[in-house]
Protein backbone atom coordinates (compact mmCIF):
# COMPACT_ATOMS: atom_id res chain seq x y z
CA UNK A 1 0.00 0.00 0.00
CA UNK A 2 1.45 3.65 -1.04
CA UNK A 3 0.35 6.73 0.62
CA UNK A 4 -0.15 7.99 -2.93
CA UNK A 5 -2.47 4.78 -3.74
CA UNK A 6 -5.56 5.83 -6.69
CA UNK A 7 -4.13 8.83 -6.82
CA UNK A 8 -3.09 10.51 -10.72
CA UNK A 9 -0.27 13.21 -10.92
CA UNK A 10 1.46 15.59 -13.79
CA UNK A 11 5.13 15.72 -13.27
CA UNK A 12 6.53 18.34 -16.32
CA UNK A 13 10.05 17.95 -17.02
CA UNK A 14 10.23 14.68 -15.54
CA UNK A 15 12.62 12.62 -18.57
CA UNK A 16 15.86 13.74 -16.49
CA UNK A 17 17.45 14.67 -13.16
CA UNK A 18 15.02 15.91 -10.64
CA UNK A 19 11.90 15.78 -12.37
CA UNK A 20 12.45 11.98 -13.17
CA UNK A 21 13.05 11.39 -9.77
CA UNK A 22 10.03 13.01 -8.93
CA UNK A 23 8.08 10.97 -11.13
CA UNK A 24 9.75 7.43 -9.67
CA UNK A 25 9.20 8.40 -5.96
CA UNK A 26 5.11 9.25 -6.59
CA UNK A 27 4.92 6.50 -8.87
CA UNK A 28 6.78 3.86 -5.90
CA UNK A 29 3.92 5.43 -3.47
CA UNK A 30 0.82 4.29 -5.79
CA UNK A 31 0.66 7.49 -8.02
CA UNK A 32 -0.14 6.43 -11.97
CA UNK A 33 2.22 9.45 -13.73
CA UNK A 34 2.00 11.31 -16.83
CA UNK A 35 5.47 11.65 -17.77
CA UNK A 36 6.78 14.70 -19.51
CA UNK A 37 10.07 15.69 -21.68
CA UNK A 38 10.64 17.40 -24.61
CA UNK A 39 12.61 14.48 -25.87
CA UNK A 40 10.67 11.08 -26.71
CA UNK A 41 13.96 8.90 -25.45
CA UNK A 42 14.09 10.06 -21.68
CA UNK A 43 10.36 10.41 -21.06
CA UNK A 44 10.44 6.72 -22.65
CA UNK A 45 12.66 5.54 -20.39
CA UNK A 46 11.14 6.98 -17.23
CA UNK A 47 7.75 5.83 -18.41
CA UNK A 48 9.09 2.36 -19.11
CA UNK A 49 11.13 2.22 -15.39
CA UNK A 50 8.12 3.24 -13.98
CA UNK A 51 6.26 0.43 -15.44
CA UNK A 52 8.80 -2.36 -14.76
CA UNK A 53 8.80 -1.54 -11.26
CA UNK A 54 5.18 -2.52 -11.22
CA UNK A 55 3.70 1.04 -11.09
CA UNK A 56 1.52 3.18 -14.13
CA UNK A 57 2.50 5.66 -16.20
CA UNK A 58 2.02 7.32 -19.52
CA UNK A 59 4.56 9.62 -21.33
CA UNK A 60 3.24 12.93 -22.44
CA UNK A 61 6.11 14.15 -25.28
CA UNK A 62 6.78 17.61 -26.30
CA UNK A 63 7.41 21.44 -24.58
CA UNK A 64 5.49 23.11 -21.87
CA UNK A 65 5.68 26.07 -23.92
CA UNK A 66 4.24 25.44 -26.93
CA UNK A 67 0.72 26.59 -27.35
CA UNK A 68 -1.98 23.93 -26.61
CA UNK A 69 0.42 21.56 -24.34
CA UNK A 70 -0.96 22.55 -21.21
CA UNK A 71 -4.40 21.06 -22.35
CA UNK A 72 -2.87 18.17 -23.97
CA UNK A 73 -1.18 17.06 -20.33
CA UNK A 74 -4.40 17.81 -18.51
CA UNK A 75 -5.72 15.74 -20.75
CA UNK A 76 -3.41 12.87 -20.84
CA UNK A 77 -4.15 12.18 -17.11
CA UNK A 78 -8.04 12.42 -17.63
CA UNK A 79 -7.90 10.21 -20.88
CA UNK A 80 -5.37 7.84 -19.53
CA UNK A 81 -6.05 7.34 -15.57
CA UNK A 82 -9.43 8.58 -15.28
CA UNK A 83 -8.49 11.99 -13.33
CA UNK A 84 -6.27 14.55 -11.84
CA UNK A 85 -4.84 14.96 -8.59
CA UNK A 86 -1.23 15.82 -8.16
CA UNK A 87 0.46 18.29 -10.49
CA UNK A 88 3.98 19.17 -9.73
CA UNK A 89 5.41 22.29 -12.19
CA UNK A 90 9.10 20.82 -12.59
CA UNK A 91 10.29 21.77 -16.06
CA UNK A 92 12.96 24.27 -16.61
CA UNK A 93 16.81 25.16 -17.42
CA UNK A 94 18.59 28.35 -16.81
CA UNK A 95 20.29 30.15 -19.64
CA UNK A 96 22.81 33.06 -17.67
CA UNK A 97 24.38 36.25 -18.07
CA UNK A 98 24.99 39.44 -16.81
CA UNK A 99 21.51 41.79 -17.12
CA UNK A 100 23.59 44.10 -19.37
CA UNK A 101 24.93 41.38 -21.41
CA UNK A 102 20.82 39.24 -21.42
CA UNK A 103 19.38 39.71 -24.68
CA UNK A 104 15.03 39.25 -25.31
CA UNK A 105 15.19 36.04 -26.28
CA UNK A 106 16.83 35.23 -23.03
CA UNK A 107 14.48 36.70 -21.11
CA UNK A 108 11.71 35.57 -22.67
CA UNK A 109 12.48 31.97 -23.10
CA UNK A 110 13.55 31.56 -19.21
CA UNK A 111 10.49 33.50 -17.67
CA UNK A 112 7.69 31.43 -20.75
CA UNK A 113 9.38 27.82 -19.30
CA UNK A 114 9.62 28.66 -15.39
CA UNK A 115 6.78 31.53 -15.01
CA UNK A 116 3.80 31.31 -17.93
CA UNK A 117 4.24 27.38 -18.39
CA UNK A 118 2.98 26.17 -15.40
CA UNK A 119 0.62 29.31 -15.39
CA UNK A 120 -0.79 27.75 -18.25
CA UNK A 121 -0.94 23.90 -17.08
CA UNK A 122 -2.72 25.27 -13.64
CA UNK A 123 -5.38 27.17 -15.63
CA UNK A 124 -5.82 24.20 -18.16
CA UNK A 125 -6.21 21.80 -14.76
CA UNK A 126 -9.13 24.35 -13.11
CA UNK A 127 -12.06 23.09 -15.11
CA UNK A 128 -11.33 20.00 -14.37
CA UNK A 129 -10.86 20.59 -10.64
CA UNK A 130 -13.68 22.83 -10.47
CA UNK A 131 -16.17 19.96 -11.71
CA UNK A 132 -14.81 17.06 -10.27
CA UNK A 133 -14.73 17.77 -6.01
CA UNK A 134 -13.21 14.87 -4.13
CA UNK A 135 -13.73 14.13 -0.30
CA UNK A 136 -9.74 14.22 -0.22
CA UNK A 137 -7.06 16.80 -0.82
CA UNK A 138 -5.31 17.18 -4.16
CA UNK A 139 -1.68 18.60 -4.53
CA UNK A 140 -0.16 21.39 -6.50
CA UNK A 141 3.83 21.82 -6.16
CA UNK A 142 5.78 24.74 -7.88
CA UNK A 143 9.38 24.07 -8.69
CA UNK A 144 11.16 27.98 -7.80
CA UNK A 145 14.31 28.08 -6.50
CA UNK A 146 16.72 29.85 -4.48
CA UNK A 147 17.79 32.28 -6.48
CA UNK A 148 14.12 33.40 -6.70
CA UNK A 149 14.29 33.70 -2.89
CA UNK A 150 17.71 35.59 -2.54
CA UNK A 151 18.42 36.26 -6.13
CA UNK A 152 21.67 35.36 -7.27
CA UNK A 153 24.45 36.74 -10.01
CA UNK A 154 24.15 36.08 -13.72
CA UNK A 155 20.00 34.42 -13.28
CA UNK A 156 18.02 37.68 -13.46
CA UNK A 157 15.55 36.11 -15.86
CA UNK A 158 16.02 33.00 -13.86
CA UNK A 159 15.57 34.53 -10.39
CA UNK A 160 12.56 36.76 -12.13
CA UNK A 161 10.58 33.68 -12.82
CA UNK A 162 11.26 31.42 -9.73
CA UNK A 163 10.64 34.24 -7.47
CA UNK A 164 6.66 34.70 -9.76
CA UNK A 165 6.36 30.97 -8.96
CA UNK A 166 6.03 32.00 -5.83
CA UNK A 167 3.40 34.68 -6.25
CA UNK A 168 1.40 32.28 -8.21
CA UNK A 169 1.78 29.71 -5.35
CA UNK A 170 0.24 31.88 -2.82
CA UNK A 171 -2.25 32.89 -5.12
CA UNK A 172 -3.71 29.50 -6.30
CA UNK A 173 -3.22 28.64 -2.85
CA UNK A 174 -5.96 31.28 -1.89
CA UNK A 175 -8.39 30.37 -5.02
CA UNK A 176 -7.70 26.99 -5.14
CA UNK A 177 -8.44 26.67 -1.24
CA UNK A 178 -12.10 25.78 -1.87
CA UNK A 179 -11.75 22.59 -3.93
CA UNK A 180 -9.52 21.07 -1.45
CA UNK A 181 -6.67 21.99 -3.11
CA UNK A 182 -3.37 22.63 -1.79
CA UNK A 183 -0.84 24.67 -3.48
CA UNK A 184 2.84 24.92 -2.55
CA UNK A 185 6.16 25.39 -3.83
CA UNK A 186 9.36 24.39 -3.24
CA UNK A 187 12.85 26.34 -3.61
CA UNK A 188 15.64 24.04 -4.53
CA UNK A 189 19.48 25.28 -3.65
CA UNK A 190 22.42 23.74 -5.17
CA UNK A 191 20.83 19.95 -6.56
CA UNK A 192 23.45 17.95 -8.50
CA UNK A 193 21.73 17.98 -12.74
CA UNK A 194 23.02 17.98 -15.72
CA UNK A 195 22.78 21.58 -15.84
CA UNK A 196 25.00 22.04 -12.44
CA UNK A 197 28.11 19.14 -12.46
CA UNK A 198 31.36 20.77 -12.07
CA UNK A 199 32.92 20.84 -15.45
CA UNK A 200 36.74 21.36 -16.25
CA UNK A 201 38.95 22.85 -19.59
CA UNK A 202 36.34 23.63 -22.18
CA UNK A 203 33.25 24.81 -22.09
CA UNK A 204 30.44 22.09 -21.73
CA UNK A 205 26.81 22.75 -23.64
CA UNK A 206 23.48 20.70 -23.53
CA UNK A 207 20.75 21.05 -26.80
CA UNK A 208 17.59 22.61 -25.77
CA UNK A 209 14.90 23.11 -27.75
CA UNK A 210 17.19 23.63 -30.88
CA UNK A 211 19.27 26.05 -28.62
CA UNK A 212 23.12 24.92 -27.14
CA UNK A 213 22.91 26.02 -23.71
CA UNK A 214 26.17 26.31 -21.61
CA UNK A 215 25.80 23.73 -18.56
CA UNK A 216 28.14 22.76 -15.56
CA UNK A 217 29.65 24.95 -13.03
CA UNK A 218 33.24 25.62 -12.57
CA UNK A 219 35.08 23.68 -10.18
CA UNK A 220 35.66 26.73 -8.14
CA UNK A 221 32.06 27.08 -7.65
CA UNK A 222 31.67 23.57 -6.95
CA UNK A 223 34.27 23.91 -4.11
CA UNK A 224 32.15 26.74 -2.71
CA UNK A 225 29.08 24.89 -2.25
CA UNK A 226 30.50 22.58 -0.46
CA UNK A 227 32.19 24.65 1.99
CA UNK A 228 29.26 26.92 2.73
CA UNK A 229 26.49 24.49 2.87
CA UNK A 230 26.17 23.55 6.43
CA UNK A 231 26.17 19.62 4.93
CA UNK A 232 28.91 19.70 3.07
CA UNK A 233 27.39 18.99 -0.41
CA UNK A 234 24.94 19.48 -2.87
CA UNK A 235 21.81 17.83 -2.73
CA UNK A 236 21.12 14.75 -5.17
CA UNK A 237 18.09 14.72 -7.20
CA UNK A 238 16.37 12.09 -4.81
CA UNK A 239 16.90 14.34 -2.09
CA UNK A 240 15.23 17.38 -3.94
CA UNK A 241 12.14 14.69 -5.00
CA UNK A 242 11.45 13.51 -1.60
CA UNK A 243 10.56 17.54 -0.47
CA UNK A 244 8.17 17.55 -3.14
CA UNK A 245 6.65 13.77 -2.19
CA UNK A 246 6.34 15.13 1.54
CA UNK A 247 3.79 18.11 -0.08
CA UNK A 248 1.61 15.53 -1.99
CA UNK A 249 1.31 13.10 0.88
CA UNK A 250 -1.96 13.62 3.15
CA UNK A 251 0.43 14.65 5.55
CA UNK A 252 0.73 18.05 4.62
CA UNK A 253 -3.29 18.24 4.17
CA UNK A 254 -2.86 21.84 6.33
CA UNK A 255 -0.04 23.07 4.55
CA UNK A 256 -1.01 25.36 1.67
CA UNK A 257 0.57 28.46 0.23
CA UNK A 258 4.20 28.00 1.59
CA UNK A 259 7.78 27.78 0.03
CA UNK A 260 9.84 25.14 1.32
CA UNK A 261 13.34 26.12 1.28
CA UNK A 262 15.57 22.84 -0.05
CA UNK A 263 18.92 24.21 0.34
CA UNK A 264 20.26 22.29 3.72
CA UNK A 265 19.94 25.45 5.76
CA UNK A 266 23.02 27.35 3.26
CA UNK A 267 20.94 30.79 3.97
Amino acid sequence: MGTLDGKVALVSGSGRGIGREIALKLASEGAAVVVNDLDPTPATRTEQDIKAAGGQAVACVGSVTEDGFAERFVNTAVESFGGLDIIVNNAGYTWDTVIQKMTDEQWDTILDVHLKAPFRILRAAQPYIKANPTDYHRKVVNVSSAAGVFGNPGQSNYAAAKAGVIGLTKTLAKEWGRYKVNVNAVAFGFILTRMTDAVSGEDTFVEIGGRKIKAGVSQAVMDRVKTSNPLGRPGTPAEAAGAVYVLCAPETDYVSGQCLNVDAGSR
